[in-house]
C-alpha cells in the first residue's frame, strides 16, 4: 500500500455498515499516525477530503478505511481499530472483526469460532427470511479459482449475492487468466484487488493464499491451496458437527480416507484442537497416512489420537465418521499408487449399522465412490446438510471480514 497512515473508523451508535454511512455528520473518524503516539479526530467532512487526497474516496466504499489500516499494519505500523469507549468486549457490535485475512484453521480460537457460529446462525435467518439484504451492498468480490470447484465457488458467490454484494468471477483460472501467460500470483493479486473489495482464492499450490494476503491491501479468503488448507471448510465442519452432534467437548472423529493430501481433513484436525477431551482416530491407506506434522501438532495440544485399519470398529465408538475421497489429482503419474489407496475404506449400509443411533456421517464432496449411495436416506447422512452449512458460514465470513461484527 502506498500510504503511511492508518484509519480506524468509529461510532457510539455503531458499526458503519454500508457506503452511505460516511456521509453522515454524526460520524467520528480517528486518524492516527504511523508512531501511533497522536491522533487527532475529524468530522465525516475533514475525512473525506483527506481521503481524496490520498486518492481512496473514489468508490464511496468505507471498506478502504480498512484496507488502509491492514497494508499500514503489515508494512510495521501498530494501529488498531477500536470504538469510542474503548471498550474490550471482542465482539461487540460494530468492532473491526480480528482478522484480515482467512488463510489457515490455527487463526481461531474458541471465543472467536462460537462468536461466528452465532453470526452464521443469523445469516440462516436472513438467507430464510430477507432474500433482499443488503449488508454487502455496493460491495464486490472477485473468486480467483486455479482449481476446479462447484461446492466452494457457489457457496462463496450465493453468500455475497445473498447478503447484496456482487461478484467477479473465473472458474479456471489456472487456464484462462494471465497465469497462463506466465503472469506471477502476486501480480494477478495486485490487479485483481483493484476492482474488488474482497478476493477469495482457490490455488494448487500449497501456500498460495498465504502468498496472496501477503501481497493483497484487501481481504483475502483460502478457498483451498493444493494440499496445505481449507479453512473454510473446517469452520462449516465443525459448525456442523455441533449441530448435528449438540457438542464439539468430549467427541470422538474419525478422519477416513486421503489424510496425506487431504486439506480438508489437516485443516480440520487444527480446529478440533480448541476443544476439550476431544479423540482422533486415523483411517487411512498405508500410502495416504496422515502426517507427521498434524500428529505432532495435536500432541503437542494434549489431543488424544490413534491410527486404525479396522473402519468398523473405529465407526462404532465414533460421533462423527468423516470420510474423505482418494485424491486422483494428488498423485500425478502415479496411477498404481491411486488404485492401490482407492476403494479401501467405504461406508456403507453395513458401516451404518455399526454406527451409534446419534453418529453422522460427514463428507466434504465431491463423492465418488466412498460412500454408496443406498446411505444417503439415512438421518445420519449429513453430508448434504454440511454442504448448505458453508453457505452460512461463508455469508458470516463476509460479512465480518468487509463491515465486521
Amino acid at each position: 500500500m502506498a500510504t503511511s497512515s492508518s484509519f480506524s473508523a468509529y461510532t457510539a451508535q455503531g458499526q458503519m455498515s454500508c457506503p452511505e454511512a460516511r456521509k453522515s455528520p454524526q460520524y467520528l473518524f480517528k486518524i492516527s499516525t504511523s508512531s501511533c503516539k497522536q491522533s487527532v479526530q475529524h468530522d465525516a467532512v475533514s475525512f473525506s477530503a483527506y481521503m481524496t487526497k490520498m486518492r481512496l474516496s473514489s468508490c464511496g466504499n468505507p471498506l478502504k478505511l480498512a484496507v488502509t489500516e491492514r497494508s499500514s499494519q503489515r508494512k510495521g505500523f501498530c494501529c488498531s481499530a477500536m470504538d469510542v469507549d474503548n471498550s474490550r468486549a471482542s465482539f461487540s457490535p460494530g468492532k473491526k472483526f480480528q482478522l484480515d485475512d482467512v488463510i489457515e484453521a490455527q487463526q481461531f480460537d474458541r471465543d472467536t469460532l462460537s462468536a461466528i457460529f452465532e453470526v452464521a446462525h443469523d445469516m440462516e435467518k436472513i438467507e430464510k427470511n430477507s432474500p433482499g439484504s443488503k449488508i454487502l451492498k455496493g460491495y464486490l468480490m472477485a473468486t480467483l479459482f486455479y482449481e476446479p470447484s462447484t461446492r466452494t465457488r457457489l457457496s462463496f458467490e450465493s453468500a455475497m449475492k445473498r447478503l447484496g454484494g456482487e461478484v467477479l468471477t473465473t472458474e479456471n483460472a489456472r487456464e484462462f487468466s494471465s497465469a497462463a501467460k506466465g503472469e506471477t500470483l502476486e501480480d494477478t493479486i495486485r490487479t485483481v484487488e483493484g476492482y474488488s473489495d474482497i478476493i477469495v482464492m482457490r490455488h494448487f499450490e500449497r501456500g498460495a493464499a498465504r502468498r496472496a494476503a501477503a501481497t493483497a491491501g484487501i481481504p483475502v479468503i483460502n478457498a483451498g491451496d493444493g494440499p496445505g488448507q481449507h479453512p473454510t471448510q473446517a469452520l462449516l465442519d465443525v459448525y456442523t458437527i455441533e449441530r448435528e452432534v449438540g457438542k464439539l467437548d468430549g467427541i470422538k472423529v474419525a478422519l477416513v480416507g486421503d489424510l496425506a493430501n487431504g486439506r480438508t481433513v489437516r485443516s480440520l484436525a487444527y480446529l478440533l484442537t480448541k476443544y476439550q477431551g476431544v479423540k482422533i482416530y486415523f483411517v487411512a491407506p498405508d500410502i495416504v497416512k496422515m502426517k507427521d506434522d498434524i500428529k505432532g501438532y495435536l500432541t503437542s495440544k494434549g489431543v488424544e489420537w490413534e491410527e486404525s485399519a479396522d473402519l468398523m470398529e473405529v465407526a462404532s465408538k465414533c460421533d462423527v465418521v468423516y470420510q474423505t475421497r482418494i485424491q486422483r489429482e494428488r498423485f500425478g503419474e502415479r496411477v498404481d499408487l491411486y488404485e492401490e489407496a482407492r476403494g479401501k475404506y467405504i461406508v456403507d449400509k453395513d458401516v451404518m449399522n455399526a454406527m451409534q443411533k446419534h453418529a453422522v456421517v460427514m463428507h466434504p464432496l465431491p463423492r465418488l465412490d466412498e460412500i454408496t449411495v443406498d446411505v444417503d436416506d439415512d438421518p445420519r447422512a449429513a453430508y448434504f446438510r454440511q454442504a448448505k452449512n458453508g453457505l452460512y458460514i461463508r455469508m458470516a465470513l463476509l460479512k465480518l471480514l468487509l463491515v465486521g461484527w
